[in-house]
């Protein structure tokens, strides 16, 4: 079983963040807010 090599030192220090693209995240899956918990909580109780 051959391992995976570690990524060389100098290809680490030479990496330009330039190359790199500015990307906007965005949240797929939000939590709920306290009000809508709330509201489920209500219709659940009915």
């Amino acid at each position: 079983i051959l391992l995976p090599q570690p990524p060389h030192i100098a290809e680490i220090e030479n990496f330009g963040k330039s190359k790199l693209k500015k990307t906007e995240t965005q949240e797929k899956n939000p939590l709920p807010s306290k009000a809508t918990i709330e509201q489920e909580k209500q219709a659940g109780e009915l």
